[in-house]
């Protein structure tokens, strides 16, 4: 008997095995199977007609220690759908007695493209996936947030056009404005370009927007994870040819390279105007000009790369703008909020060339911890070079060098509004507080209004872009 027990036990342990491996083989009928669907809704912010979006996904698990057949998953709007579906690495509108292995389980990838209608109006897109099993039926409802729109590729525009604001644009491949040509873009547009499509302008560029009607231009990819990540597309090119443009609340943000302008003005006014603009999240520099021309005033250049840089001379005014930045989960703020300088380097060589910049009732800030002088002023050669700063606040270090300083302010915190970078809060008003040290320290200049359209105090106006009210 003693010799016969091993035996015994070996037998057991293998008949049992043999049960566990007949379980796991076999399928599992109630309709009280453990299934765990990992999404009951998938949602799609707003996904222009044609262009499609990314892909979303759920998994169907299986957790139960038996088989689970799955009678059915089915696109309920089947090929009519704008949604397309992939069960288990097939394309497919509907899949039937698909089997899941014990405590395994399938992906299901979900994408939608919104057919082009006469609709102008932003519009609801719906569908639903079924999964049937054991006599359950269950579903997992689709939504798209969908839009038409007017599709320019690969464009160039001619003589005089306007575009209204009946639909947005979605730029694809590129736009240019021709050298004899100007284009006017009247209140409330909105124009989303893709990630290889730059806003290239050879001839002119009118943006009439108003405070209630922001001109935006923007990347096309609003799904969430991506409405907000810079370098979504490349940005708005003002060229050598360009002249006379004038952006009025414009909104430009989330481009690479949000506003860039090279050569000198081809007359004798600026090459670009921003009045009343807002440059925001540009990944490598919110403005970048390269010996031109530029007018900026009241507006809020924002949590870019480089904010401003002005590279080999020029002619540049800034008045009564807010240039400030503060690390996000997109961009670390690591370089100066300007940076000025005369020359370049070309062939091994240095070039150098004539600037005249001014900035008069600007507010200067970045958050703590990094840069050291948010103002880096650099003069090469003997060319004329006057940088002047007069009613100033900025945080540095020390005082930039190469430069004329009349009456600013340094390391003073100008106490925005609100600033909450875990929650991506950025209000840079000084409404809110009457202590702020931005208040009646400017001096008076040609423009009464600020970034809200409201009135200068009467007397010194405050400094930046917003006036307490």
């Amino acid at each position: 008997m003693k010799r016969i027990a091993p035996i015994f036990c070996l037998f057991t342990f293998a008949f049992c095995l043999f049960l566990t491996s007949c379980k796991k083989d076999t399928f599992i009928t109630s309709e009280f199977a453990q299934v765990n669907i990992t999404a009951d809704t998938l949602k799609y912010d707003t996904v222009f007609t044609t262009t499609g979006s990314i892909t979303k996904s759920f998994k169907i698990i299986n957790e139960n220690n038996q088989k689970l057949r799955l009678s059915k998953v089915k696109l309920m709007g089947g090929t009519a759908s704008a949604y397309k579906m992939n069960v288990d690495g097939v394309a497919t509108n509907e899949v039937t007695n698909l089997d899941i292995e014990a405590n395994d389980s399938i992906y299901v990838f979900v994408s939608v493209i919104i057919n082009p209608n006469a609709a102008n109006l932003p519009f609801i897109v719906s569908d639903s996936i079924l999964i049937n099993y054991n006599g359950n039926n269950r579903y997992v409802q689709l939504q798209s947030y969908g839009q038409n729109a007017n599709f320019l590729s690969n464009r160039l525009l001619t003589g005089n056009v306007v575009w209204t604001n009946n639909l947005p644009y979605v730029i694809l491949g590129s736009i240019r404005i021709d050298t004899t040509a100007t284009l006017t873009i009247q209140p409330g547009c909105k124009i989303y370009s893709h990630a290889n499509a730059p806003f290239i302008v050879d001839g002119s560029l009118t943006v009439n927007g108003t405070k209630v009607s922001n001109v935006i231009f923007t990347g096309d990819r609003l799904d969430e994870g991506y409405k907000d990540l810079p370098a979504s597309w490349p940005g708005i090119y003002f060229r050598g040819s360009s002249k006379n443009s004038i952006l009025t609340y414009a909104v430009v943000k989330n481009a690479y390279q949000a506003i860039v302008t090279e050569k000198p003005s081809v007359n004798a006014n600026p090459k670009v105007i921003l009045h009343q603009c807002i440059i925001d999240n540009a990944y490598d520099a919110g403005i970048l000009s390269v010996n031109s021309s530029l007018q900026a005033d009241n507006s809020l250049i924002s949590n870019c790369g480089s904010n401003i840089i002005l590279n080999y001379g020029g002619i540049y005014n800034f008045t009564h703008c807010t240039i400030a930045a503060y690390s996000t989960n997109f961009i670390i703020h690591k370089n100066p909020l300007l940076s000025v300088d005369n020359f370049t380097q070309l062939a091994g060589g240095t070039l150098t060339a004539d600037l005249n910049a001014v900035f008069r009732n600007n507010i200067f800030w970045g958050d703590e911890g990094i840069v050291a002088n948010e103002l880096v002023v650099t003069k090469q050669g003997a060319n004329p070079f006057v940088v002047l700063f007069e009613k100033n606040l900025y945080r540095s270090a020390a005082d930039p060098v190469n430069s004329t300083l009349t009456g600013n302010i340094r390391n003073a915190d100008p106490a925005f509004d609100s600033i909450n970078v875990t929650k991506n809060i950025f209000d840079f008003r000084i409404t809110k507080n009457a202590a702020s040290p931005a208040i009646n320290a400017g001096t008076l200049t040609a423009f009464p209004k600020d970034l809200d359209d409201r009135n200068r105090n009467v007397g010194l106006p405050d400094l930046g872009c917003y006036e307490k009210q």
